[in-house]
């Protein structure tokens, strides 16, 4: 598979995640976190703004390999 069309593929990936994700991460905030202690809120938002690269890590290696 050419790396255009992975690219291609992998974006359409990488939006399905997100839209899965963000809700999923904003629930979580809304219902957990808000009642926390602010150092605590600080914390687990810094964790949910970055935990989302990690499932994608994979994805966008794929996406990126050169040509065969």
């Amino acid at each position: 598979m050419r790396r255009r069309t992975r690219t291609f593929l992998g974006t359409f990936g990488i939006l399905a995640f997100v839209i899965v994700y963000a809700p999923l991460a904003m629930a979580l905030a809304d219902s957990r976190i808000a009642e926390a202690h602010p150092a605590i809120q600080t914390v687990a938002y810094c964790i949910l703004g970055i935990a989302w690269i990690f499932p994608l890590m994979p994805l966008i290696r794929w996406m990126e390999r050169p040509d065969s």
